[in-house]
């Protein structure tokens, strides 16, 4: 299993109170499946992502990422486990508009401290996997918005994480792109990768091989189970 939520709650002060954003939400997701979360807006997915991301804490419960309960770790600690196990893609692409296709899908292995000869190196092999060896010297402003994400896509996957998590990845697309983007998640999940995908479009989340569903802080899968 490479990720479990176990009871997770998450609460956010507001004035003198708590508000319930999670609650009692369990999760596994093995090795290698590729899964869909769906909710309407204010209903806890992004907060869900967060956590699954390493970018939050749960107020109560338990995450384990690959055996390793990581609940309760400090910001540097969790910063490390984001860099070496997890890859991003955001539904508004966050490239930095100066920066060539190559630079912007190099720049998670300067973090790291990769040496530049090997960086560019990896980041010119990620974006051949995702079809734009001929665009590595275009800026963003160059590229269309498919484009653009499959640069994103690159960038994350880049430094080989082991989990992939997707926030409305086609939501600034037209079709055809969002398509293309979804035959890539396709491809880049049948190579073993772990997608988590957040959507609020069923037939994006008809994509993946099982699909969730999260309303007013709880999670059920397509059956009905909590």
């Amino acid at each position: 299993m490479l990720l479990q939520l176990k009871e997770i709650y998450k609460d956010y002060p507001q004035g003198r109170s708590m508000v319930p954003v999670l609650k009692h939400v369990s999760l596994d997701v093995e090795e290698g499946q590729y899964i869909a979360i769906m909710g309407p807006s204010g209903s806890g997915k992004t907060t869900l992502m967060n956590i699954i991301g390493c970018l939050d804490v749960p107020t109560s419960g338990d995450y384990l990422l690959d055996g390793q309960n990581i609940s309760r770790e400090k910001d540097a600690k969790m910063a490390s486990i984001r860099n070496r196990f997890i890859g991003f893609v955001f539904q508004q692409f966050n490239l930095l508009p100066k920066l060539t296709a190559l630079d912007n899908v190099a720049l998670p292995l300067l973090y790291a401290g990769v040496n530049k000869k090997e960086r560019r190196a990896r980041a010119a092999e990620a974006l051949k996997k995702v079809g734009l060896e001929d665009r590595i010297k275009f800026r963003p402003n160059q590229l269309s918005g498919g484009q653009c994400q499959r640069v994103a896509i690159a960038r994350a996957i880049v430094g080989n994480p082991r989990l992939l998590l997707a926030d409305e990845p086609t939501g600034a697309l037209d079709s055809k792109s969002g398509t293309q983007i979804m035959e890539l998640f396709k491809k880049l999940n049948e190579e073993g990768m772990t997608i988590v995908m957040i959507t609020h479009e069923q037939s994006i989340a008809d994509c993946a091989q099982k699909i969730y569903y999260i309303l007013d802080g709880e999670l059920r899968d397509n059956r009905g189970n909590w």
